[in-house]
């Protein structure tokens, strides 16, 4: 399931393909609805009615890259859909719409030296699909279409993935394995859009859930890398889920803090927390949408996001499952 996510292609605006698989998988097992934006609201009934709202939600949109305009020479310029770094992106194999290109810059031994001691901007930047000029390349493209990376799905060395789109289509499988299980306590169950400009479909699925205690699923940024030691490492592949105190837009609950940090212990799950205040994800937008919700963060460490290749590990996605199935019974206290 997570490899059949991960290729499919759905950058903000864009996530149809995604949505259209998500409710295959999902339509047996729970009601759901599709709201203006586009986002999946989901309730998974259970065996009882809790006191309290709880709503799990993951978001459907990866990172890519839209077309602003085309040269004479048919080349592609373009802008990035979320936050990427451009020195990531050179040379990288893209598709837009049925075809291929390449991303390109200027030749190295064409720099000045100026430019050789900054990064490249995705102003220098351009997609060359082939095409010899302007009238050739509006054959295949439009100003407005969208890109994206090419890449494999890939497991490697002991236990490692590499593949696009990590963030968040993990959230995005397990948010689907908890609603074809059996749950003790109706849930609800968000995937949302457009997580990666804004939080914009979490802003509405949260006012139209109204949670009292709702629980993120995402990834996050790992830097356990070479010439990286003490708190800048963030957080670890390998030492398990990550539950976040704080971030560039939350402030999380610390009760639900501590409790996920006892539930761990309790079953012998591996966790870990974020050594960095960085970063954001729907918990910014769920916690003061409406009368506001508890919030609680659990991410998968994750190398290289927002490329074509991130990678996790999967011990990390099972450690993560565990405490998902340990949490769920105690979150509706």
């Amino acid at each position: 399931m997570l490899k059949n996510l991960c290729l499919l292609n759905g950058t903000s605006g864009d996530e149809g393909s995604v949505r259209e698989y998500i409710i295959r998988e999902i339509k047996d097992h729970c009601d759901f609805k599709i709201d203006q934006l586009g986002s999946i609201i989901a309730l998974k009934k259970g065996n009882k009615t809790p006191n309290k709202k709880v709503m799990f939600a993951a978001h459907m949109d990866e990172v890519g890259f839209i077309v602003t305009y085309i040269t004479d020479d048919g080349y592609l310029k373009f802008s990035p859909v979320g936050g990427i770094d451009p020195r990531v992106v050179i040379d990288r194999v893209v598709k837009i719409n049925d075809i291929k290109g390449v991303i390109g810059a200027k030749a190295v031994h064409l720099l000045s030296s100026e430019e050789k001691k900054s990064a490249p901007s995705f102003d220098n930047l351009f997609i060359d699909i082939g095409a010899k000029n302007k009238s050739e390349a509006l054959k295949y493209v439009s100003l407005g279409d969208y890109v994206y990376f090419e890449s494999d799905y890939l497991e490697f060395g002991e236990g490692y993935l590499k593949s696009k789109a990590l963030d968040d289509r993990i959230g995005c499988q397990l948010l689907i394995e908890m609603i074809k299980s059996k749950l003790e306590y109706d849930t609800y169950f968000c995937f949302n859009v457009q997580e990666e400009v804004g939080l914009r479909g979490s802003t509405c699925t949260s006012y139209q859930v109204q949670s009292d205690v709702s629980v993120v699923l995402e990834s996050t940024t790992a830097a356990d890398l070479c010439e990286v030691s003490g708190e800048k490492r963030c957080c670890v592949l390998g030492n398990g889920p990550v539950v976040s105190f704080m971030d560039g837009r939350t402030v999380y609950d610390k009760q639900l803090f501590k409790l996920t940090f006892d539930i761990a212990k309790q079953n012998n799950i591996k966790i870990q927390t974020k050594t960095a205040i960085a970063g954001g994800n729907d918990a910014g937008a769920i916690q003061t949408s409406g009368k506001g919700s508890k919030v609680l963060a659990i991410s998968l460490p994750c190398r290289y996001i927002h490329s074509a290749s991130s990678v996790v590990k999967l011990e990390d996605i099972e450690e993560t499952r565990k405490l998902l199935k340990a949490i769920l019974p105690r979150i509706y206290d």
